[in-house]
């Protein structure tokens, strides 16, 4: 049988062969997928178990991604680590740990966010580096939960733990884990959450040692670098694809920062020009964004984000391509300003960046379009409700409990199709209501999808989620963060801006209340009735190009109303059957297409 390494002859500058580099590609992505599901196995909050809030990477010998999750919100994760610790006073079994936003350059965005890092020996050298990455449940600050609205600094989100040895050659600091524990209101679940990420770094480094020792530390490097290099290619390819020549501009803008402040406006510019070099260069800049918010909506952006993000839109989930640090080298230069909001001065509030980054990545995508690229229309960003009080156990005791429940809502249509309906983010899951009902105080009385939500357009916006809760408990805080309801997520071409979302308590009923969409505080009693509806995403391309049947198909599975359907679409349903009108169109002018026709026939029909 001929070995997989000398199957393929190599180019005179590879070691790597391209078979040999594939073969390395999938047992690396299988490594970083198998790190995943122990994390999902064994750990113990719900944020992490049943949503899914955690990710793997992997990087090369000098700390550069080489394999990483499709997330475009965090940045350069080795940095922070080799500064304090180098390269070479490290040794087999250390593993490194940080939840710091500041001191790691935004690398990780808001504390609850833990960090673990281990490097991979062969040879008496650093081969790779594994990382496991997830969101904690609790670790102390202003509310349980350690995300609230109300908080004015980040001492008030939890304890910080600047890059700190954890393992030192195998043998854990049990006494710096203690500190950490005793900080949080919900012990038992750090300490099952933080042991889910240790087994889930050691398995990574035993898992990418086995390819060192199948392939050797030589040509795992060179395969690396090959990735690399394949992904920042790509990019720099299609990013002179989409942009001429010259600067191109998009401007987006988040609602409040829950302390009456806002609109807070992020203003990007992508530059295409040639360099001395007589090479394109590729120039992002968001120094023109507004001023840090005194509430917690900052987003400490790290210089990695802009590529990561265009990135990947390009590797457009292609099997056969690696998320990387392919994208963010694409760039040659990334400028922010401090004291914006994008890149706020320490200690500003950061627990609520997650508004905001899923407002940057709508962002993006305005930014790609604007260059000729075809982005998807905005997205709604996903919603959050924390909840905690008392409540009953079977003994008759009060025992306190804390329901973060982040939910999904509507993306922005494409070009070539709808928007993706009930969605949180990225591969993380809505939570199942026999989940919520078994392990909380509620009674769930209604789930599903909230119809007219997602944009009208040739390709529908998706639309957002709707859920009741019946308090069982004797006492509940809630916090609540939606967005997008003075600045919607707006569509393109004609498309329809998607729906914002809303909380009510007592829906319906004389003690009905409306919440502000993003506040703190909010108390609810034994027996209220919370009822939240989710946003839609912005739609597509002119409501009277979609076709008549997938209108019908939408009213039938509860996305459309018919009177949505007549309004926006055009479209009137009788008996389950179609009479194709228009009525007020964006264009006067619109001539007929297909079966849509203009007001005159909707009058005469109607």
């Amino acid at each position: 049988m001929m070995n997989e390494q000398t199957a393929v002859k190599a180019p005179p500058s590879h070691i790597c062969d391209p078979v040999s580099l594939e073969i390395i590609r999938g047992a690396i992505a299988a490594a970083q997928s198998e790190m995943e599901a122990l994390i999902e196995r064994t750990a113990i909050s719900a944020f992490i178990r049943e949503k899914k809030d955690f990710y793997t990477a992997l990087f090369d010998g000098h700390g550069t991604m080489a394999v990483g999750s499709m997330v475009p919100i965090f940045g350069d994760m080795t940095r922070p680590v080799l500064e304090k610790f180098p390269a070479e006073t490290m040794q087999p079994g250390d593993v490194y740990w940080y939840n710091d936003c500041y001191g790691s350059y935004g690398a990780i965005s808001h504390s609850n966010d833990q960090v673990l890092l281990a490097p991979v020996f062969r040879d008496g050298r650093i081969c790779a580096f594994v990382m496991s990455w997830a969101h904690f449940a609790d670790i102390g600050g202003l509310r349980p939960g350690s995300i609230s609205p109300d908080a004015t600094d980040i001492f008030q989100e939890g304890v910080m733990i600047p890059v700190t040895k954890m393992i030192e050659a195998g043998e854990v600091n049990q006494a710096v884990l203690d500190i950490f524990h005793r900080n949080s209101r919900f012990p038992d679940q750090s300490i099952g959450d933080m042991r889910a990420l240790m087994a889930s770094v050691d398995l990574g480094t035993k898992r990418v040692g086995e390819i060192l020792d199948r392939f050797g530390p030589d040509m795992m490097a060179d395969a690396l670098a090959q990735l690399l290099d394949r992904t920042r290619r790509l990019v720099r390819t299609k990013l002179a694809e989409t942009f001429d020549y010259g600067t191109h501009k998009f401007t987006d803008a988040i609602d409040s920062d829950g302390h009456g402040n806002g609109p807070f406006r992020m203003r990007f510019a992508l530059t295409r020009e040639k360099g001395t070099d007589g090479d394109d260069h590729f120039i992002f800049d968001a120094r023109e964004s507004d001023d840090q918010a005194p509430g917690p909506i900052n987003y400490l952006m790290n210089k990695g984000v802009p590529g990561m993000a265009l990135g990947l839109f390009y590797l457009g989930g292609d099997p056969s391509q690696v998320c990387n640090a392919g994208g963010p080298n694409a760039l040659d230069e990334v400028l922010f300003r401090e004291g914006s909001f994008l890149q706020p001065k320490y200690p500003a509030p950061l627990g609520l960046r997650g508004l905001t980054a899923m407002r940057m990545i709508s962002a993006m995508c305005g930014l790609l379009n604007t260059g000729g690229g075809e982005a998807p229309a905005a997205n709604s960003a996903y919603v959050v409700n924390i909840m905690r009080g008392e409540f009953r156990n079977k003994a008759g005791e009060l025992e306190p409990y804390l329901l973060a429940d982040g939910i999904g809502v509507g993306y922005g249509a494409r070009a070539t199709a709808d928007g993706i309906d009930a969605v949180y983010f990225v591969a993380q899951e809505n939570y199942p209501v026999e989940f919520l009902e078994a392990g909380y105080p509620v009674t769930m009385r209604g789930y599903g999808v909230v119809p007219d939500s997602g944009g009208a357009g040739k390709h529908r916006g998706g639309c957002g989620i709707v859920r009741e809760y019946e308090i069982l408990a004797e006492t509940t805080m809630c916090a609540i963060r939606i967005d997008s309801v003075q600045n919607p997520p707006w569509g393109i071409d004609g498309g329809r801006s998607g729906r914002h979302g809303v909380a009510i308590v007592n829906p319906g009923t004389p003690d009905e209340v409306v919440l502000n969409p993003l506040s703190d505080g909010n108390m609810l009693k034994k027996g209220d009735i919370l009822r939240i509806e989710t946003g839609g995403g912005g739609g597509h391309g002119h409501p009277y190009d979609r076709p008549a049947e997938r209108v019908l198909e939408d009213v039938l599975d509860g996305f459309v109303t018919e009177a949505a359907a007549l309004e926006l679409y055009g479209v009137v349903i009788k008996n389950d059957e179609l009479d194709v009108a228009a009525t007020k169109s964006h264009r006067a002018d619109r001539p007929k297409v297909g079966r849509f026709y203009r007001q005159e026939y909707v009058d005469a029909l109607v």
